[in-house]
């Protein structure tokens, strides 16, 4: 081979090396080589608890009864999907309307590991919060406390506490008062 053929060569190998790292999906789970790509833990439970939260406002029984865990469930996927709808899993329309103009998606806190207590067993616990504000009205917070656990390889909701204004007072520091919250909470 000559020196110009052997340039070329490692070129075209460094090129394709290039296209297929940067094809390769990485950490949104998608397949790199055959096999799956390694996720985040923490991110991965964060975007489990910002879509389970934004289904239960919107009661959509259909997204967010399989993001609850078995132990969550206290039965299977369909018997909370006719639980909480009467065998019809659309988004209820009777439930508490459109959103207010000024509501935003619920974001999520960083993750934190969180203890087994009582019936739920370790995981991370996530904070999520949702600010609206609508014409005419102070604006409101809605803070939620989730423990996720992972199960069948994805992140479910074990527990959900609501978080008041007097616990964000005692508890300043968020991966503090998940922890708090997530503990106190575990029956």
């Amino acid at each position: 081979m000559t020196r110009r053929t052997t340039h070329v060569a490692a070129l075209t190998l460094a090129a394709s090396l290039l296209v297929a790292g940067c094809s390769s999906s990485g950490e949104d789970g998608g397949d790199a080589g055959g096999l799956p790509a390694p996720k985040d833990p923490k991110a991965a439970a964060m975007a489990a608890a910002q879509t389970y939260m934004q289904a239960v406002k919107r009661q959509d029984w259909k997204t967010a009864c399989p993001l609850e865990s078995q132990g969550y469930l206290r039965g299977s996927v369909e018997q909370c999907l006719a639980s909480r709808t009467d065998g019809d899993p659309s988004p209820s329309p009777s439930g508490s309307g459109p959103e207010p103009a000024g509501a935003g998606q619920f974001k999520a806190s960083d993750a934190v590991e969180v203890a087994a207590v009582g019936k739920h067993p370790a995981g991370l616990g996530v904070l999520v919060a949702q600010t609206e504000t609508e014409p005419g009205k102070p604006t409101e917070t809605e803070r939620v406390a989730l423990r996720l656990v992972e199960e069948g390889g994805s992140w479910k909701v074990d527990q959900r506490e609501r978080v008041r204004a007097k616990d964000m007072a005692r508890e300043p520091d968020m991966p503090s008062l998940v922890r708090a919250l997530i503990t106190a909470g575990g029956e």
